[in-house]
């Protein structure tokens, strides 16, 4: 996930530890499309538990929440993706085409 720069960045200055956001470390345009890819999930995979996370987690909001929340869904989406080119599992609740 460093590649796509959607990794944690932990602070922990002794007394306190907390989270920084993500980090930008890693490839910009990987990023972009990571993010423009979870957008068209949302769209095309309504059913999908990411989708229904998204939009509990989310409801009704508009802005900078609604732009954080899609940078972790294209973080979970990244991971379901890897993990269906693994191995195979679909995503749950995600509907794939017929092979022709």
């Amino acid at each position: 996930w460093d590649y796509f720069g959607l990794t944690g960045t932990p602070y922990d200055s002794g007394q306190r530890i907390r989270e920084q956001g993500i980090s930008k470390a890693g490839n910009r345009r990987a990023r972009k499309l990571a993010v423009e890819l979870a957008w068209l999930w949302r769209r095309h995979q309504p059913d999908s538990e990411l989708t229904r996370w998204f939009n509990t987690r989310v409801g009704d909001l508009k802005g900078r929440i609604r732009r954080i929340a899609i940078v972790a869904l294209a973080r979970k989406l990244m991971v379901a993706l890897w993990r269906y080119l693994t191995t195979g599992v679909v995503p749950t609740g995600a509907v794939l085409r017929p092979t022709l």
